[in-house]
């Protein structure tokens, strides 16, 4: 055989595989007899824009058989938006099913918006049971009072988007249960009544702008804590100890201060009278020269400074 006729077998087969790769007859003739109507042209387009093809066709092939009226654009479309068509199409199935009234824009909106579709199906058909963390909240007599509650909520497919989460209902149903246990005049009537809570907890609306639809709230648990109102009055109480003890000391302080004060001003004056003990001489000298002081005088000075002097270390030696 000629060596040029093999080299064109060889390309004519090469080329013949690339095109079979490039064109996906195996999937187009599937979806022909799958009844889903389309052509090689689309599933080239779709290679030609980087989409797979069965990415579209298999969630399609789904859809046709499950009665649903979907074009192959509009799955095309929600792909390359970055939406997850297979998920889209098997929660439209499982509402069509449910009876829910679910358009594909509508679904197609809620998975864009990084929500599970097909769960929030499920949960529509399903009703969940959430249950909330230990929520601790205070009676009007201070003990203190530990609950827990199982929140039973339904999706609300028309709230899906833009409505809040779970994170929200757990934390209204908290809000919820800390404001009706905070109103009891004693823990005993919350341990009596747990009902009451649910009951005035459901009253408030909590699944307003959320995504879900609060069916009931039921107290899965509730135990007693510690006496925060007692343990609030030893805290005050120490408080006003340190404060008394304070003061007390600022006292003792302003006292020592005071004391010292009057010990300095009692050195002061003994040195005004040392000051002014020193200057009798001088006037007694004053006085001898101006005559107003005679020799006779002086003498009876004396005696009675010397009498003066006698009588005070007697009455020393006899307090001795």
């Amino acid at each position: 055989m000629d060596l040029g006729i093999v080299i064109s077998i060889l390309i004519i087969l090469l080329l013949l595989v690339s095109l079979l790769r490039f064109i996906p007859v195996g999937l187009w003739i599937t979806a022909m007899f799958s009844g889903v109507k389309i052509s090689i042209l689309t599933l080239v387009g779709m290679n030609i824009r980087r989409v797979r093809p069965t990415n579209i066709v298999n969630p399609m092939i789904k859809a046709t058989k499950a009665g649903l009226n979907l074009t192959i654009d509009k799955l095309e479309a929600h792909f390359l938006a970055g939406g997850d068509v297979n998920m889209v199409v098997n929660a439209l199935i499982a509402a069509q099913r449910a009876n829910i009234m679910l358009e594909f824009e509508q679904a197609a909106a809620i998975d864009l918006a990084g929500r599970d579709v097909l769960e929030a199906v499920k949960v529509s058909v399903n009703p969940k049971v959430i249950e909330t963390p230990i929520i601790s909240a205070v009676a009007k007599d201070g003990i203190e009072v530990k609950v827990k509650a199982k929140v039973t909520v339904r999706a609300n497919i028309e709230r899906l988007v833009g409505g809040a989460g779970e994170e929200t209902i757990l934390a209204r149903v908290g809000e919820g249960v800390v404001t009706t246990v905070g109103s009891a005049v004693k823990h005993k009537d919350v341990l009596e009544n747990p009902d009451m809570i649910s009951k005035v907890v459901l009253s408030k609306g909590l699944d307003s702008g959320t995504a879900f639809e609060i069916l009931s709230i039921d107290i899965a648990d509730i135990d007693i804590g510690r006496n925060i109102g007692a343990q609030l009055q030893t805290d005050q109480a120490e408080a006003d100890k340190k404060i008394a003890q304070a003061k007390a000391e600022e006292r003792r302080a302003m006292a020592i201060a005071q004391e010292q004060e009057m010990k300095a001003l009692v050195v002061e004056m003994q040195s005004k009278l040392v000051e002014a003990e020193s200057k009798i001489p001088q006037a007694i000298a004053n006085a001898f020269e101006s005559g107003k002081l005679g020799v006779m005088d002086y003498y009876n000075m004396k005696n009675i400074m010397a009498d003066t002097k006698m009588r005070e270390s007697i009455s020393t030696v006899e307090e001795k």
